[in-house]
């Protein structure tokens, strides 16, 4: 009997860190959150991702930049599946416009961010960063007239998940 309840106290307290510490890192999220221009985006983003509960500000920017990484990948792949389809003339080269802007971002610049972030070079995980977003924008102004981009959505999430991105950055660098 008295077994069961050392037992009993023992799953107690273990209970009670485990939502004391869900609780720390829900609290840090929001906080980050709360400093960067896009707050819901960042708390959805970030509460969808199950590394963020264990993370910290670092791992937060990290999380982040894997975001920005992985829709800057869709957008590319969806805009190679739009050319593919032979779209009119009007949209042809603005599509491949933006397929040259995201090339570099996806292949290069994303990647070699992630890796500088990784190792605490904060200042060239900005830069790269900042650039999907710059890229996002030139991509969606290539658009003119009465082209209506197909990509408005895609290239606002990039632009907005970036400037999440680089904010949190910014909270580790000071």
């Amino acid at each position: 009997m008295n077994c069961s309840i050392q037992t009993l106290v023992l799953l107690l307290h273990l209970v009670l860190l485990i939502v004391q510490t869900q609780s720390q890192s829900t609290d840090l999220i929001s906080k980050t959150c709360k400093k960067t221009p896009h707050y819901d985006l960042c708390l959805s983003s970030l509460q969808s991702s199950p590394q963020s509960s264990n993370s910290d500000i670092s791992g937060l920017a990290r999380i982040m930049a894997d975001l920005v990484l992985s829709n800057a990948t869709d957008t590319l792949d969806y805009i190679h599946g739009l050319l593919k389809q032979s779209p009119e003339e009007d949209l042809q080269r603005p599509l491949a416009n933006c397929a040259e802007l995201y090339i570099p971002v996806v292949k290069y610049s994303l990647p070699q961010s992630i890796d500088a972030l990784s190792n605490g070079h904060y200042g060239f995980a900005n830069y790269g960063i900042s650039d999907a977003a710059k890229q996002a924008q030139a991509c969606e102004k290539g658009f003119s007239g009465s082209t209506e981009s197909p990509l408005t959505a895609r290239n606002t999430l990039v632009s907005s998940l970036s400037d999440v991105a680089v904010a949190i950055i910014n909270l580790i660098n000071g």
